[in-house]
């Protein structure tokens, strides 16, 4: 086979590669607000009321009902994922 047509097909498979994980993982993340029973953005993210800032804020929430926003350190943050584990968090 020709040289440029393997380099061409290689080129094109691995650009479907691609384009299929990064389709998997946005539809993993558009799943998660709805794992929790969170109200949802047209993109997927929840619609929470961050407890350490005390704001509306639209987030992505991981698979353990943590947000995009979550710090580890912080207890506001790690009481707001309880919340969400639980269903109590405040939303808009």
């Amino acid at each position: 086979m020709d040289e440029r047509l393997e380099r061409f097909i290689r080129t094109k498979l691995r650009s479907a590669g691609k384009q299929f994980e990064e389709a998997r993982e946005a539809y993993r993340e558009g799943r998660a607000p709805a794992e929790f029973d969170l109200p949802s953005d047209e993109h997927g993210r929840a619609k929470i009321v961050c407890r350490r800032y005390a704001e509306r804020r639209a987030a992505r929430i991981d698979g353990k009902g943590r947000p995009a926003c979550f710090d580890a350190d912080h207890p506001d943050c790690r009481g707001c994922a309880e919340d969400i584990r639980e269903g109590v968090v405040e939303t808009w």
